[in-house]
């Protein structure tokens, strides 16, 4: 992994100087960074040659992050999908959490509609993936969490984690491909009025979070550790 990210960052670098020396669009430019960046977990996924039932799991978690944003359609912006993102990575890990989060923007766009939004999507919701359950393996490591009964305090806590997380990195991550699509010119005052714009979005988007972590968070958890814990997966 540790090639893989200066890899990583060795063409972010080459690629964001070619720009500035061709005069490329920013937005291009970004694009490809965030594709360099969603490249190693799917390749690593792959040399690993995972288990059917493996691939099932996570299916299956994919598909139920889809409904979750499939079935709000209806209500702008108050989509849970990210909460249930989330409960991935805490229940199989950070690597399988950013693999269910790319993967379900991925896939929804399909319904919703494909576009050069779709790698920052897949950047966006991948990272909560990986962030949550980055978060989790080391609670988990130190004793301090019980991935598959969280006693109350421990609900609230997650829920507050999960509206922050999308309030200050999934939503700022999306806010920055509609700065790269809507401006031609970036100028500091462009970059405040996009970023302000898109923060009552990301505050809806977070409730959405906070509620579906704080309802559903617990009982899923139990399920998927047993899972988890019977077949060996994703260890």
């Amino acid at each position: 992994m540790t090639v893989s990210v200066l890899v990583v960052l060795l063409l972010s670098a080459a690629t964001v100087i070619a720009g500035s020396l061709a005069s490329a669009s920013p937005y291009l430019t970004g694009t490809l960074v965030v594709v360099y960046a969603l490249a190693p977990f799917f390749v690593g996924f792959e040399r690993r040659k995972p288990q059917a039932r493996e691939i099932v799991v996570l299916a299956t978690l994919v598909a139920l992050a889809v409904v979750a944003r499939v079935a709000f359609a209806a209500i702008p912006h108050f989509k849970p999908m990210a909460a249930v993102i989330m409960i991935a990575g805490i229940a199989f890990g950070a690597r399988t959490g950013f693999l269910v989060g790319a993967s379900a923007a991925l896939i929804g766009n399909f319904l919703f509609g494909q576009g050069p939004w779709t790698p920052w999507q897949m950047l966006a919701f991948g990272t909560a993936g990986l962030v949550a359950g980055a978060v989790a393996d080391k609670l988990a490591r130190s004793g301090r969490l019980a991935r598959g009964s969280l006693t109350w305090p421990q609900r609230v806590a997650l829920a507050l984690g999960g509206f922050m997380l999308v309030v200050c990195l999934v939503g700022p991550l999306l806010d920055t491909c509609t700065l790269f699509m809507m401006a031609s010119n970036i100028t500091p005052a462009t970059v405040v009025a996009i970023y302000l714009a898109g923060f009552p979005v990301n505050v809806i988007h977070g409730a959405a979070t906070f509620l579906a972590l704080l309802l559903v968070a617990n009982p899923l958890l139990s399920i998927l550790t047993r899972v988890r814990a019977k077949y060996g997966l994703l260890e």
